[in-house]
Parts: C-alpha cells; structure tokens; sequence
C-alpha cells in the first residue's frame, strides 16, 4: 500500500459508495465516468484492497469498502461543515462586550440601534455589570468601562469625558430660596448621592470653596440612573454626569441648579480589551462607530452649553487613590 494514497481518490470513492453506480456518481461530480472509474482503481492499487462488487451496473461495497465508507463519510462531512462555519464567519461578526449599567441603559442603549441597522448581520451580546471584565476568563472582546483608566496589562483607549454638574427640576430649583452664600443656598435642599460615581458632592464642594451646614440632608441612591429620576422627580439635586442627562436636559426636565459654576468635565469612559483584539475586525468596527456616536454627542452638549451659558473646567483624578478603594481629591483644576 502506497504511504501517500490520493486524497482526491477518497472523494471519488465517497460519491460512488453513496450513489451506488460510476455514471451517478460523475453526474454529481461533473466529471466522465471513465474520470471516476480511474480514480476508483487508482485508490484500490494504493490501498491493496478491492472496495467495490459488481452486481450488473450497480457497485456493492465488499468489508473494507463498507469500513472505508464510514471513515471517509464522517470525514467529509466535517470538511464540509468547516467550510460552511467559515463561509459563515465571511458574512456575520460576533462581538461580546461589556458596559456600566447606567451608562449602557441611559447612553449606549438609545443609539445601538443606529449600530445595528449598519451591521444586520451581526451577533451582538452587551453585558451590562458594573464588575470588570476577566478577558482570560470570559468569553468577552470589549469593554467599555467607567474608571480612571488605570488597568495594568490591557489596551486602554480613552473614548468618552464625562461632565459633572448639579442637576435638578425646574420647579424644585423654582422653590428654592436666594441665599446670601451658595452653601445657605444648597442647605435648602436634599443632595442626592450615587457612591460609585468618581466625582463626588465631597469633590464639587471643595473645588468651589463651599461650606454646608452639619444638618444639611442628603439621600443616597446606588445607580445614576436611579439618582436622575429622584432629581427629574423633584426630590433633590443630583451631581451626576451629562452624558447620562443629556436627553432630561435637552427636554427642560432637568436643569442646571447652578450655572455660574463651571461644569467639571475629566476622562472617564474607556475602551478595554487585551491588545491582540484589536485586530478584530469587529472591535475595530465598533469602535471607530462609537467615536462616531460620542463626536455627535459632543454637538449635544454644545447645545447645551450655549442655551445655559454654562462653561467647563477639566480636571484629573488620583488613578492610584480611587484604584486602592480610596477618595482623594482630584488635582487643581486646568482652565
């Protein structure tokens, strides 16, 4: 038996076995059936075995054509099921990634469909889970992720500013009293507090010389999302974030409760994934659709800024102070 027996023989083999004369089997493979007839003999010299009986024109497999059979069988049909799995992978992408909850409800959420209308046939799984993300261990391409982009052993990219401001009803901050000092002024009302933000009232206070009484009120609410809707209600002011305000603000039902100050605006959302994702062409996709998305954000926030006279002040947070679980004061404002 040859060491080397001729691989395109097998095929050959395959289609007689399974349309059971040479002249069926030549019309699959559009090929003579002299074609096919030669194949078959070539194999069988090689192999040192007869596989085929002639019964008139039909074939019969002798036992080492039935057992040749069966190999060759489920051998090709995992090639063929290979290639339809890349043929497949050509037309469609998968993406897994993660995001901040509130972030992906209030911000991402609204304009995926944008993205998916763009690419119909991709396989999209968002997570949204304030935990980070375990690339060795999770079956995850991408993170978007609210921090202060200190992740040692990653790509990290930042994409998106935040800006911190507080916000509140309009008929709330109608109800309040002119004070002679913005502190009298924000002891009147409940300050609403979201502990996983990275910029705090502790923060906003200090940086604007602030003083609050010992018995000023304050109300605490685990999720941005959950702080907002508290403020757009009328129970206090919020220090939350624009970027998951913006359509509250845009709408009037929520208003800066004081836009002398500057909004405070730093990097905060970040692109995270192991460098050697970035050859994907999915993440590549995604990513360059959402600098996209946050370039027509920032037209938003324009607007914004310009119906109420508002301006910016950025910043930079202590990354290795906020890493360890600590609160520190950010560092002097860049005007």
């Amino acid at each position: 038996m040859s060491r080397n027996p001729n691989l395109n023989g097998f095929l050959y083999f395959e289609t007689v076995a399974r349309r059971g004369t040479i002249s069926r089997a030549a019309e699959e493979m559009s090929v003579s059936p002299s074609a096919v007839s030669q194949q078959i003999k070539l194999l069988e010299q090689q192999l040192g075995v007869k596989l085929f009986r002639r019964q008139g024109r039909l074939l019969s497999l002798t036992l080492e054509g039935e057992q040749l059979f069966q190999t060759s069988t489920a051998a090709l049909r995992m090639l063929r099921d290979a290639q339809r799995h890349f043929g497949k992978t050509r037309e469609t992408y998968e993406l897994n990634m993660r995001v901040t909850p509130s972030f992906g409800a209030r911000w991402l959420g609204p304009r995926l469909s944008d993205f998916v209308n763009r690419y119909p046939d991709w396989d999209l799984r968002v997570d949204a889970a304030p935990d980070p993300t375990d690339f060795d261990r999770e079956m995850m391409e991408l993170e978007i992720r609210y921090g202060v982009g200190n992740y040692p052993g990653y790509h990290v990219e930042p994409i998106f500013d935040d800006r911190v401001l507080p916000l509140c009803s309009p008929e709330f901050l109608a109800g309040l009293e002119p004070k002679e000092s913005l502190g009298a002024f924000l002891d009147q009302a409940r300050l609403i507090r979201t502990p996983r933000a990275l910029y705090q009232w502790e923060h906003w206070l200090h940086f604007n010389g602030i003083d609050l009484s010992s018995m000023h009120m304050s109300i605490l609410m685990d999720r941005s999302s959950m702080a907002l809707e508290l403020a757009k209600d009328g129970v206090g002011i919020v220090l939350d974030s624009m970027a998951l305000a913006v359509p509250e603000i845009a709408e009037g039902k929520l208003v800066p409760a004081l836009p002398q100050i500057p909004v405070v605006k730093f990097p905060s959302y970040w692109a995270i994934c192991p460098a050697r994702y970035l050859s994907r062409r999915a993440v590549q996709l995604f990513l360059d659709w959402f600098k996209g998305e946050a370039a027509r954000f920032e037209g938003d926030v324009a607007a914004i800024y310009k119906s109420y006279g508002l301006t910016e002040v950025e910043i930079e947070l202590d990354a290795h102070l906020y890493d360890a679980g600590r609160r520190s004061s950010p560092k002097s404002p860049k005007h």
